[in-house]
């Protein structure tokens, strides 16, 4: 994500260190509320309720999403060799708009009960379209305050916000809505976003999407980056839509908890 010519991105973690060091990218005014806490608001959203769907296991969530080596269309699916990307590191500026950066345990109010992470790529194109495919799910209908605050975010951060990590910062010019996949009136509620953010040195424009669908306890994240200043126009459709008919699947031929 931190732009091309810099080995940098989400797939090379171990590279971002390095271009964090040749130069960073400024703070920026963001849309919404400043100050460092105000992403982590209180939990009065996620109250426990009994019509709330229960929560998933790991295992659970490992059955219903996609293995090592599955293929999709052009896409290979595969876990992330250097562990959960965009974890709790990943924070920011204003911190409202947080949920569109990231949902892992620890990075926001709402921690997930379980998490499984995947990635899908094009074997043999190191600079291709890359797929964070991740799922989650909440206890005590907290998926559902999860979405409301991501779609506050889209609102409150359209005209900008910064990326923050521990060395590197990445400024997002702008957050506009994007096409929800055709899947979305199956579940239960989706956001879909288009970042426009400027690489490490402050000089290329790189596109990012990211898609939310939540269905029950159970949030389903696909955040697509390229190596390169092409906008490849969304999140490949055929990837959104065979980790959804493997979880719709799953959920109908297996224990009935979360979906």
């Amino acid at each position: 994500m931190f732009g091309a010519g810099n080995h940098s991105g989400r797939r090379r973690a171990a590279a971002v260190l390095v271009a964090a060091a040749l130069g960073g990218v400024g703070a920026c005014g963001g849309g919404g509320d400043g100050g460092k806490d105000g992403g982590k608001r209180d939990k009065a959203d996620a109250k426990p309720s009994a019509a709330a769907p229960e929560a998933m296991s790991e295992a659970q969530l490992t059955a219903v999403s996609f293995t090592e080596g599955e293929r999709v269309g052009a896409y290979t699916t595969s876990e992330f060799t250097l562990g959960a990307p965009l974890g709790e590191d990943y924070t920011a500026d204003p911190a409202v708009c947080q949920p569109l950066v990231s949902l892992a345990k620890g990075a926001t109010g709402h921690d997930p009960a379980a998490e499984v992470n995947r990635e899908a790529d094009v074997v043999g194109e190191t600079a291709g379209p890359s797929v964070a495919v991740q799922l989650r799910s909440y206890a005590n209908g907290q998926a559902a305050a999860v979405m409301k605050e991501l779609a506050a975010a889209g609102t409150r951060c359209a005209g900008g916000f910064t990326e923050e990590r521990a060395l590197a910062k990445a400024k997002y010019l702008t957050v506009e809505p994007a096409e929800a996949p055709a899947f979305a009136g199956q579940a239960d509620e989706a956001g879909a976003y288009r970042f426009t953010i400027l690489d490490v040195k402050g000089k290329l424009k790189l596109y990012e999407y990211l898609t939310v669908v939540r269905s029950g306890s159970v949030t389903l994240s696909f955040r697509a980056e390229i190596l390169g200043t092409e906008d490849i126009g969304g999140v490949p459709q055929e990837v959104m839509k065979a980790q959804w008919e493997k979880f719709r699947a799953g959920l109908k031929s297996g224990p009935k908890s979360g979906g």
